[in-house]
């Protein structure tokens, strides 16, 4: 984790010409306080804070196109900024330049709710976007967890809890407005739910990470609310068992909402942090949606599955108050888990296999993880196939950050020897730079390059992140 710090005390100061141009068109808006540069420049990954030496808070567009424009012609780096939640080094400002801040830019612009979408400005996030749209009967399903930007969402091609039923950031953006960086302003789709129009720039700049331009509107997909919502939970002997469980579970096609693992480590951290007093064992977390007689008839098929492999206590409820709690629990384990460890940061794998080669991908990582001297909690979205392990490490220690380098190379290894890939939803980043070709190959990712430099020949957006293309 040497090469970002490197790259990041190489930064040439902004001009002074821009500067004055930044100031006389942004005026308040503008800041290059250290304290509000450095939280531009930092979030959950286990690198060292990066901030950019300046930061603009966008409020639309137009605002956008004229900072694109204004680095254009100054050759200064732009990196885009929702909330700050991403974990692989996404937003740090590895050449210095300016970050512009989307959170202003939160509002729900149309509510089409007769089509089943939404078109809002980037920086709206999920929760907000769902507490407006409440009353209309539907909502938006992907819930990474954080409550992130939806424009932040789109660049990293987010999912999370819901993808087992719902999908990802992919199937769900029908349309984006983004801003190039030429400074012009396109529209990549309309709002019908399918077209073979020509290429398909909307997925180009989903999991784009802000490299190819900046993400301004998102139109996206809606749901009608379940009439019924129901959450269980089951307790096993081991990790293994549980994830038999889900492997069957899905394999049986009963059509669960979120199916998540946590082992008895995390369990252990969730109860600290929680007060939930769940047995410390590998435990299985179900959300299921649809009818009254369908959310009970799919947990009671869970149940007997889980019972064959020696799931125990299994509980279900369909109160809110009960549900909201165990989801909370699980959204905060990420932050409970670092508990376990003072002062520590997480390494957090990302791997994701096909769900037939789930149990031996756990198996093999648990045996990892367990010869290791660093605590290392398994969770995740088991019911894709996709797993975390939190590798907790002591940043100012270099011995803790090269065995969580190690392990994580080891996961991701062993992902993508099952035909997996080396993120599911984190994105690239940074940290996973160096996996793009062991799993694309080389003329893929030359590729890739090749599409940066196409769409970014200055190399101003976001520039050091996903490909090295110059």
């Amino acid at each position: 984790m040497t090469a970002p710090a490197l790259a990041h005390t190489l930064r040439n100061p902004l001009p002074a010409a821009f500067v004055a141009a930044l100031a006389a068109q942004f005026g308040a808006r503008l800041s290059t306080a250290a304290a509000v540069c450095e939280q531009h420049g930092r979030d959950e990954s286990p690198y060292p804070p990066m901030a950019p030496d300046a930061v603009v808070f966008a409020e639309s567009t137009e605002d956008v196109v004229a900072l694109v424009r204004l680095c254009a012609e100054h050759r200064v780096p732009l990196i885009p900024y929702g909330v700050g939640s991403s974990i692989e080094g996404h937003l740090l400002a590895v050449q210095g330049g300016v970050s512009v801040d989307l959170s202003r830019m939160n509002r729900v612009l149309a509510v089409n709710a007769e089509d089943l979408t939404v078109t809002v400005q980037a920086g709206v996030t999920r929760k907000q976007l769902n507490a407006e749209i409440k009353d209309t009967g539907l909502f938006f399903p992907i819930d990474p967890g954080a409550d992130a930007s939806l424009g932040g969402m789109a660049a990293t091609r987010a999912s999370g809890t819901n993808a087992v039923r719902y999908g990802t950031m992919r199937e769900n953006v029908l349309a984006l407005k983004v801003v190039t960086a030429e400074g012009q302003v396109i529209d990549t789709a309309g709002r019908s739910r399918k077209s073979s129009a020509g290429y398909d720039l909307t997925r180009v700049f989903v999991g784009s990470e802000g490299t190819l331009g900046v993400i301004t509107e998102v139109t996206l997909r809606l749901y009608p609310q379940p009439e019924a919502i129901s959450a269980a939970t089951c307790s096993f002997p081991d990790v293994k068992a549980a994830v038999d469980t889900v492997i069957q579970t899905i394999q049986l096609g009963v059509p669960v909402a979120r199916c998540e693992l946590l082992d008895a480590l995390t369990v252990r951290a969730v109860n600290l942090r929680d007060k939930l007093g769940l047995p410390e064992q590998p435990l299985l977390l179900f959300e299921f949606h649809g009818s009254a007689a369908s959310v009970a008839e799919q947990a009671e098929t869970v149940q007997a599955v889980a019972q064959e492999h020696g799931g125990a206590d299994f509980k279900w409820t369909t109160k809110p108050e009960e549900r909201t709690k165990l989801w909370e629990a699980r959204h905060a384990a990420y932050f409970a888990c670092l508990q376990l460890k003072p002062g520590c940061r997480s390494v957090t794998t990302d791997v994701c296999v096909p769900i037939s080669r789930l149990a031996e991908c756990i198996a093999q990582t648990i045996e990892d993880t367990n010869t290791s001297f660093l605590p290392a909690p398994i969770l995740g979205h088991v019911g894709d196939g996709n797993f975390h392990c939190a590798i907790l490490a002591d940043p100012t220690k270099p011995e803790e950050l090269e065995e969580a380098e190690r392990l994580n190379r080891r996961i991701v290894e062993r992902a993508l020897a099952l035909d997996g890939t080396c993120t599911g939803e984190h994105g690239v980043g940074l940290h996973k730079m160096d996996f793009l070709v062991q799993e694309h190959g080389a003329d893929a990712v030359d590729l890739m390059a090749r599409i940066k430099r196409a769409f970014d020949p200055l190399n101003i957006l976001n520039p050091g992140k996903i490909v090295r293309a110059f």
